[in-house]
């Protein structure tokens, strides 16, 4: 580790401000085929476990469906420090893990398998219309977890990655590719979200 590395991860442990529990980072399925990246996504989890966070979740933007078994395979072995839960556009199981990984499962197509689910419970009277609230939305998530800080690698542009459960998470981006990811870029996203004054939609 560098000096300069060393000299953010003092000032981030010395800082009275909060980390975040909840870490996402968002790259794409062309991100994975460099050499060396999932070597990388290996160190960018140690990373988040290092400083405190609870949870992290990676989305993994897909143009070429043929992809996902391949990745899928790949992200569910991949060296990972906590339990690691997978799952793609095929998915409607809640990712209930430390880790949890999209595979080009879209915000807009999870949130539209919630609300397809609540309206068949009020179709089969479970519900009351006039009583849905977002808990019941959320609960029906496949990725419940609300990130606090969302990580966009490569490009100052968001994605589909959780419409939902991202609306009031701090958002970072960095123009380092994904295979040039370094420690300190991780801590130079860590010390900027420790700069900011969380509002809450407030």
């Amino acid at each position: 580790m560098g000096l300069y590395d060393t000299y953010l991860a003092t000032r981030i442990r010395l800082s009275d401000a909060e980390l975040p529990e909840r870490v996402a980072v968002v790259i794409t399925e062309r991100d994975l085929l460099e050499s060396g990246a999932y070597e990388t996504l290996s160190a960018f989890l140690g990373w988040a476990f290092e400083f405190d966070a609870e949870r992290v979740l990676v989305y993994v933007s897909v143009l070429d469906e043929d992809v996902v078994p391949t990745l899928r395979r790949e992200l569910e072995s991949v060296d990972a420090p906590r339990p690691v839960a997978v799952r793609s556009e095929t998915s409607d199981e809640p990712a209930d893990a430390p880790i949890q990984v999209s595979i080009g499962l879209g915000g807009k197509a999870e949130f539209a398998g919630a609300v397809r689910d609540i309206a068949a419970a009020v179709d089969a009277g479970g519900f009351d219309p006039d009583e849905i609230a977002a808990a019941d939305v959320e609960e029906r998530l496949i990725f419940p977890a609300d990130p606090d800080l969302v990580i966009k690698t490569g490009a100052e542009r968001l994605s589909d990655f959780g419409i939902w459960q991202s609306v009031y998470s701090e958002l970072y981006f960095t123009d380092v590719n994904w295979r040039n990811v370094r420690r300190r870029d991780y801590l130079r996203a860590l010390r900027d979200y420790q700069e900011r004054q969380r509002r809450f939609g407030r």
